[in-house]
């Protein structure tokens, strides 16, 4: 009994013994400092609006994927096509820079064979005066010498003014900047294609077959592709490219696209106007130049020519008539040449020759437009109408009074005025 006492003593002891030291390290429970919420249980897509699988409309799917490959598909051409007309459009920049720089170089020509061709033909005529003074005083040898060289300098001026009447280098240098002028127009437009976007493969065929068109109106080359500097036909520049297609007349029925009866018969009357007053007086004042110019790259190598032989004959027989001629001749050469090439009359030629070109280039343009058939293939028609009053330098306002003058048969003061 004592020994159980003990016992229960002892175990009562080591219960408050672990009681107390449970109590001495007891370590309070920290609180959350975040949780992981748990997903919901969903149910599938095609569960909730309760659709077998085999029930999806495979259709529209097949749809959404052509429609997607369509737009992938569009937007690759597009970007082809941006890089043709970027491709076109360093070519034109290129041309650009050519026609300038030939164009100087020309006129360069023009300045200095026009300068050394006067002092060769003043130098001999002075040397036939010499000649012609000392045949009396001075040694057969010492006029034979006079009289050659005189004879020599008119004969090399006769070869070189023949060689510059034919390229008459100051139309070349006109027709150089007519087409850095038309390059660098071409140059804009197909920049502000590519800015408004969405281009098409017409826009990139329309853009080269302009480019051959400038090429083959203004060719770079001398030899072989040179243009005709005395036709015998006064004709205007042409630098567009033809329409081959047969024009299309168009029915007449509901307007759009900016097009009226009334804004057709106004292009009309325009149309007739040019041709009646611009393109016929551009036609004679061409004509007059290029019989100016004709006449003048004849006289002035005959000139020269006739000098360069009626120096050989000075001191013969004492005639006075011998040392008058290469005198009279060779002056003459010097101020004609002077007049030809100083004056530029080969630009004049040129510049009427384009003067001419572009109002035939108007005609074109409104007669081309009025003969598309579908008027929304045509131009914007009030956007068409301010760009022809533009180039005209009148106002739409001008424009309308000029057309409505001309249908009336009332064009005498008003044209005058106008024009």
């Amino acid at each position: 009994m004592v020994c159980l006492q003990i016992f229960s003593a002892a175990n009562l002891c080591s219960s408050s013994l672990t009681s107390t030291v449970n109590a001495a390290i007891h370590i309070p429970k920290l609180p959350r400092v975040f949780s992981i919420p748990q997903l919901p249980k969903t149910k599938p897509l095609i569960d909730d609006f309760n659709v077998p699988i085999h029930h999806i409309n495979t259709n529209q799917l097949e749809k959404n994927s052509v429609v997607l490959t369509t737009q992938s598909h569009d937007r690759n051409t597009n970007d082809i096509i941006i890089i043709k007309l970027y491709a076109v459009l360093e070519a034109v920049s290129d041309r650009v820079e050519m026609h300038h720089n030939i164009a100087q170089q020309r006129n360069n020509w023009n300045t200095l064979l026009l300068n050394s061709i006067n002092m060769i033909t003043l130098t001999a005529t002075t040397l036939a005066g010499v000649a012609s003074a000392a045949a009396t005083t001075c040694s057969d040898s010492s006029l034979l010498a006079l009289k050659l060289s005189s004879a020599l300098l008119f004969s090399a001026a006769t070869g070189l003014l023949l060689i510059i009447n034919k390229v008459n280098p100051s139309q070349l240098t006109e027709e150089q900047r007519n087409a850095t002028r038309l390059f660098k127009q071409l140059q804009r437009q197909i920049r502000t294609t590519i800015a408004i976007g969405n281009p098409s493969e017409e826009d990139v065929k329309d853009a080269m077959n302009k480019v051959l068109a400038l090429d083959k109106a203004y060719p770079l080359p001398l030899l072989g592709a040179m243009l005709e500097k005395y036709p015998a036909k006064f004709e205007p520049a042409v630098w567009w490219p033809s329409n081959k297609g047969k024009p299309q007349r168009k029915k007449m029925g509901k307007m759009n696209n900016g097009w009226s009866e009334e804004l057709e018969m106004e292009m009309r009357e325009v149309v007739e106007v040019i041709k009646r007053k611009d393109t016929e007086d551009y036609n004679r004042l061409g004509n007059i130049a290029l019989k100016i110019n004709k006449s003048l790259a004849i006289a002035g190598p005959l000139l020269t020519g006739i000098a360069a032989v009626g120096s050989t004959f000075i001191g013969n027989n004492g005639s006075s008539l011998a040392a008058f001629v290469p005198l009279m001749a060779g002056s003459l050469a010097a101020a004609i040449n002077t007049f030809k090439h100083g004056g530029q009359v080969g630009m004049v030629f040129e510049m009427y020759r384009g003067s001419a070109g572009f109002f035939n280039f108007l005609e074109t343009s409104i007669e081309s437009t009025l003969s598309e058939k579908d008027l929304e293939k045509r131009e914007n028609g009030e956007l068409f109408e301010m760009k022809m009053a533009l180039k005209l330098g009148r106002s739409i306002s001008n424009l309308r009074e000029l057309a409505s003058k001309s249908a009336t048969g009332d064009m005498g003061e008003f044209a005058s005025k106008l024009f």
